[in-house]
């Protein structure tokens, strides 16, 4: 898919993109490195993979490191946003994609330590490391952004409860946020096609994907939907705070959304 980006656009700043050794992260990285940025490639484990995304953006001129962080570890946050504005300078846009919960073996408790306490977690140990009219974008579903008024798949309950509760105690960051001239915007898209999320829930509920396209008409694709992500950290903010993406008439929205 083409860069949404204008070439050159992002010059001289720097994103770190949390989650970002491969899927939406990854593309959302090397869109922002296209278009100029400096870009910080986070992962947890896998750092021949995210290596292999840094590679490829300085082969294509850009420039990019990887810094392995525990998103649910203060200090392992701290040290991650250390490093990169030793290396590039403060942060300019923060891209909180990184997500779970279907994985297996990671405790009951995960996906909301994951979903909502690690998502708080990055926020205050970014803060002193934002540069001055920093966007932070929070990637969601909305299958999480509705749970409120809208049941999902029992499979992906959890997902989307922790992460609609990530979502709430950021969006009660916002006055702090907006007295420091930080922007902040959730992007909420459907099911996407080709993402580690559709993959397990294909495999817990066969068939839950293609039904789930049926009723909405078409799914974006990994790249399609990084396009978007990218979007929304220069593009400007919805008065809600929220930048939907794809068919939401399914959905029933909630009186404070």
């Amino acid at each position: 898919m083409t860069n949404p980006l204008a070439p050159g656009s992002l010059e001289g700043r720097v994103a770190l993109v949390t989650g970002s050794s491969r899927g939406i992260g990854a593309d959302t990285a090397r869109y922002l490195a296209q278009a100029g940025a400096a870009v910080v490639i986070n992962y947890r484990s896998k750092a021949p993979r995210a290596e292999k995304v840094v590679a490829e953006i300085v082969a294509g001129g850009g420039r990019a490191i990887a810094v392995g962080a525990d998103l649910t570890d203060a200090d392992s946050v701290g040290a991650m946003f250390a490093q990169a504005e030793a290396e590039f300078g403060k942060v300019d846009v923060l891209v909180l994609n990184a997500s779970g919960g279907m994985e297996s073996g990671m405790g009951e408790d995960y996906a909301m330590r994951l979903n909502r306490d690690a998502q708080v977690n990055v926020v205050e140990g970014a803060l002193p490391h934002l540069a001055e009219g920093a966007r932070i974008v929070f990637v969601t579903s909305h299958q999480a952004h509705f749970i409120r008024t809208t049941p999902t798949m029992p499979e992906y309950e959890p997902v989307a409860l922790s992460k609609r509760a990530g979502e709430d105690a950021l969006r009660e960051k916002l006055p702090q946020l907006e007295a420091s001239g930080i922007g902040f915007v959730v992007v909420s898209g459907d099911m996407i096609e080709g993402t580690i999320t559709a993959t397990l829930l294909e495999r817990a509920n066969p068939g839950a994907i293609e039904a789930r396209k049926q009723d909405a008409g078409r799914l974006y694709n990994v790249a399609e939907f990084a396009a978007e992500v990218a979007l929304a950290a220069v593009e400007p903010i919805p008065a809600d705070h929220t930048r939907y993406v794809g068919d939401i008439s399914g959905f029933r929205p909630a009186s404070l959304d």
